[in-house]
């Protein structure tokens, strides 16, 4: 009964324990909690993990009674009186422990749908993380673009201003206006491209498909605070692929012990009543018909001498087990080829992060002293334009990186079982 109790509030913890690791990675807290309670598909595993429990004690429970009727057409005289009916009552049993086995059989199978459950609501929080942080990149991407915009349209009063005093050609206004269109044509598809990704980002959370996602003015830098042999050896002991593997493997086991068992003699108790009618007993001339007669107590055994079939039963269990080894080694071995990757993309992020942080700074330093120089006529129009490219590619590059670095740790969690 405790282990219903605790599976009936799995997801008030899986809300609780998400909460640890959110600050940590920027998401709101909500967003989380929003998808463990709503989304459908991880419901859908929740339900198959409880559907599975409820067969353990299907498992564990013994064979049915047998009752059986019988009723006498052509009543048989006994000493007591004409024999009107009889009922027997049987009980087969098991050989002893069987039933237990079983029931630990079914109770690890139980376990590995537990870890399905786990496995996608951390696949889940994966998805909705990199999601947000694919909104959050192109909202900044937007907001890049638009200042740039901004920038160029500064640069083409300039260049206007400078042609009408004769000191500048019309194509540094031209030029201007080609960089002002690329850049609002892209910001079109950007914006509709959030769009979309809104909307499912929104799926995941099971809500409405236009409601708006809180998007903050930045990413914090955090970074992760466990060596890479740790994160592996968490991966190995946690990742709950690796895990339903292992409880596979236990139920294997208790299955081989039970097809053991299941070869052994069965033994069945049970009584038999009989219900006898009232008249004269014409043998002794006794008047002691109408009791009702219990006869003996009835034993039996069912000794299984078709061998052939629990043999195979106790070799398929095996072989299961061997093909649970190898798919447990087979995961982790591609767990860590797969880590290795997602560790590569993170440290690579970070790095990323304080080049165009950086050249970022460098490129408006860079600008503004461009800007001033066109102003006074010593600088022409086409290197500050592409000064001005620069400079979006680097506020571009910056964001990604953060927005990578962010995703590669989602990922690398999401390993772990997290």
């Amino acid at each position: 009964m405790n282990r219903y109790i605790e599976i009936k509030n799995v997801f008030a913890i899986v809300i609780l324990l998400c909460g640890f690791a959110v600050h940590a990675q920027n998401i709101p807290n909500e967003y989380l909690a929003e998808a463990a309670d709503n989304n459908p598909g991880l419901k859908s595993r929740f339900s198959e993990y409880m559907a599975a429990l409820e067969r353990v004690p299907q498992a564990g429970a013994l064979p049915d009674p047998q009752v059986t009727f019988g009723y006498f057409i052509q009543p048989v005289e006994t000493r007591l009186g004409p024999q009107k009916f009889r009922i027997s009552v049987m009980q087969m049993f098991p050989w002893f422990g069987t039933p237990g086995v079983k029931e630990d059989a079914a109770t690890e199978m139980a376990r590995s749908k537990y870890e399905v459950f786990q496995e996608a609501k951390s696949r889940l929080f994966y998805d909705v993380k990199s999601t947000w942080y694919n909104l959050y990149f192109t909202r900044k991407a937007i907001d890049i673009i638009i200042e740039n915009i901004t920038i160029l349209n500064t640069f083409r009063r300039i260049a206007l201003t400078k042609l009408e005093a004769g000191l500048a050609s019309a194509v540094d206004v031209l030029r201007a206006e080609i960089e002002i269109a690329e850049l609002e044509n892209r910001l079109a598809l950007l914006r509709d491209n959030y769009s979309v990704m809104q909307t499912g980002f929104n799926n995941f959370l099971n809500v409405d498909d236009r409601r708006s996602v809180h998007i903050p003015d930045s990413l914090m830098n955090v970074d992760i605070v466990l060596s890479r042999k740790a994160l592996l050896d968490s991966i190995r002991n946690g990742n709950h692929q690796v895990l339903q593997m292992e409880f596979m493997e236990a139920s294997y086991e208790m299955q081989e012990i039970a097809a053991a068992k299941a070869g052994k003699p069965v033994l069945s108790l049970g009584i038999d009543y009989m219900v006898v009618d009232k008249g004269e007993n014409t043998m002794n001339g006794l008047s002691e018909s109408g009791r009702d007669a219990v006869v003996f107590p009835m034993v039996g055994i069912s000794i299984p001498l078709y061998r052939k079939k629990y043999t195979s039963m106790a070799k398929e269990a095996v072989l299961m087990q061997e093909s649970a080894q190898t798919g447990k080694l087979e995961r982790i071995n591609l767990l860590e080829t797969t880590f290795e990757k997602a560790y590569k993309d993170y440290r690579d992020a970070d790095r990323r992060i304080i080049l165009f942080n950086n050249q970022t700074k460098r490129a408006r330093q860079a600008l503004e002293l461009l800007h001033t120089a066109y102003e006074t006529d010593v600088q022409n129009f086409e290197e500050l334009l592409r000064m001005e490219r620069q400079l979006l590619s680097y506020g571009l590059e910056l964001e990604k990186a953060h927005t990578d670095k962010n995703a590669a740790m989602a990922f690398i969690y999401y390993l772990m079982g997290k």
